[in-house]
């Protein structure tokens, strides 16, 4: 992992520019690690083996704040049962704050991908921490005699709960912001229902004309929808709230005592601020990734809705001339390198192509957990990399959507106006005065003929005009005024 010697020539002078190293050994060997990382071997050689994705776990910084956090817990329970001496104790304690609040993140150097169940996360957690405890007790990096990265750090734990538990903690951090996040676009969306609320269109099934409604209504129905989602995504909370601290290797707890796991959960629920809870069968749980799976197909479903709301967006917007041109999407950058003027709605095409990711992602998330073997599920690596990537995706999307698009959008008026009062589709609201058969013949006239079928209705005696105004008055035909009496239907 270290650069080879490296020389450079200055006319007769050879410079040495050796970095500086320290040796650390494993079961395997000895390996030189910069001296300056606060990883370590077991952290090197995850990243000879695994050049996969080539994006380290720090890109998700709750991922790394969630492993600080269990393994501070697990300090404080190991300090309080007396299996850790206070002094270590408290050093991965203070350590592992430090990491909490936002330092040493870029120490946390392995892949998203990885073999080995994610051992090699827990590896790295155990390496950084316990190097930055050591400078904090005026000591040098990788001496591990006097704290232990496994034996100390790593006291009373093993991947199989540290990493699943972390993952979990972390997806718990991380869906807080992108509820918060979804709730300001569904904010966005009632603002312009608001302001849209008398401006009537015409309503589309199927992508032909149907009845009229108003502007207003559409985008309430959108700041609906996503109202729905962040109340499914709260409650699929719960699914990352059991925990298997405490299980070790398979879930029968070997090496811990037997107060361990009762005292990490206090800690680690006092740490997260989540309402964590230890699972009651424990060789079921460390096993079992099925609250994953879960729990990303909630995600799913709000990134299609999302989806299908910005492909509305797209087609409400089309044109600006030969296509539906009801609303106006901000312009936010040229759309061609060849037509001059064109400007495309690239900020819900963004929006879609995520909830093209996030669909793929919950089929990884499906096929990694139907995988996993008798005592653990060795596919936890991409099931995290998957759901953190969909959760860190979509919040971002939320945001351009909102910031971008959704707050700038404004109604074209006119064409608005002008397309509700050539439609046919009114006549619907005239048929429980005048029938069905009536206003069917009287909406091919119109269509045939291109004249208005409040003028048709009148010219044919069936109602007055005052009579047709009213019925056909904004707030009765988008519905706000609802007709409560009885309706006699003209012979």
């Amino acid at each position: 992992m270290v650069p080879a010697r490296l020389t450079v020539e200055y006319s007769l002078t050879t410079v040495d520019i050796t970095p500086a190293t320290r040796t650390e050994t494993d079961s395997l060997g000895s390996l030189e690690i910069p001296a300056d990382a606060y990883w370590g071997i077991h952290t090197a050689r995850a990243l000879e083996n695994f050049p996969i994705s080539k994006r380290p776990i720090s890109v998700y910084k709750d991922l790394v704040v969630a492993l600080a956090m269990v393994k501070q817990a697990s300090a404080r329970a190991n300090r309080e049962i007396g299996v850790l001496d206070p002094e270590k104790a408290d050093l991965i304690d203070r350590a592992a704050q430090l990491i909490i609040d936002g330092e040493y993140h870029d120490q946390f150097v392995v892949g998203v991908i990885q073999g080995g169940a994610g051992t090699s996360t827990n590896m790295n957690a155990n390496e950084v921490i316990t190097n930055v405890a050591l400078e904090l007790a005026g000591r040098e990096k990788g001496d591990y005699g006097f704290l232990s990265p496994i034996d100390h750090t790593n006291r009373s734990q093993s991947t199989n709960d540290v990493y699943p538990t972390a993952i979990k903690v972390g997806l718990g951090l991380d869906l807080r912001s992108l509820l918060e996040e979804l709730d300001l676009l569904r904010r966005s969306f009632l603002a312009k229902a608001v302001e849209f609320h008398d401006i009537l269109k015409v309503g589309r099934t199927q992508l032909q004309d149907a009845v009229p409604m108003t502007l207003g209504q559409e985008f309430h129905g959108f700041a609906t929808t996503l109202g729905e989602d962040h109340s499914r995504l709260k409650e699929n909370a719960y699914l990352l709230c059991e925990i298997n601290m405490g299980a070790t290797a398979i879930g029968t707890g070997i090496t811990t005592h037997a107060e361990y796991g009762r005292r990490v959960l206090h800690h680690l629920r006092e740490i997260s601020g989540l309402d964590l809870d230890t699972a009651t069968d424990l060789v079921e749980s460390t096993s079992d990734t099925g609250a994953f799976m879960s729990f990303s197909s909630t995600l799913k479903r709000n990134a299609i809705k999302m989806s299908k709301i910005c492909n509305d967006l797209r087609l409400l917007s089309s044109g600006p001339q030969a296509g539906f041109g009801e609303i106006n999407l901000p312009a936010r950058q040229a759309g061609s390198s060849i037509m001059p003027g064109k400007v495309n709605p690239v900020i819900p095409e963004v929006v879609n192509q995520v909830a093209f990711a996030v669909v793929g992602a919950d089929m990884t998330v499906t096929m990694a957990v139907e995988a996993g073997q008798l005592q653990l599920n060795a596919f936890e690596p991409v099931i995290a990399h998957s759901i953190f990537q969909s959760i860190t995706w979509m919040r971002r999307a939320m945001w351009t959507l909102r910031v971008n698009c959704v707050d700038g959008i404004t109604a074209n008026t006119e064409r608005l106006g002008a397309m509700v009062g050539a439609s046919v589709g009114v006549i619907t609201a005239l048929t429980p005065f005048i029938g069905y058969a009536a206003a069917a013949a009287l909406a091919k006239t119109a269509l045939l003929t291109g004249r208005n079928v409040a003028d048709l209705v009148v010219e044919a005696g069936l109602m007055s005009e005052e009579e047709v105004a009213k019925q056909l008055s904004p707030a009765r035909l988008s519905g706000l005024e609802a007709v409560t009496a009885s309706i006699p239907v003209v012979a």
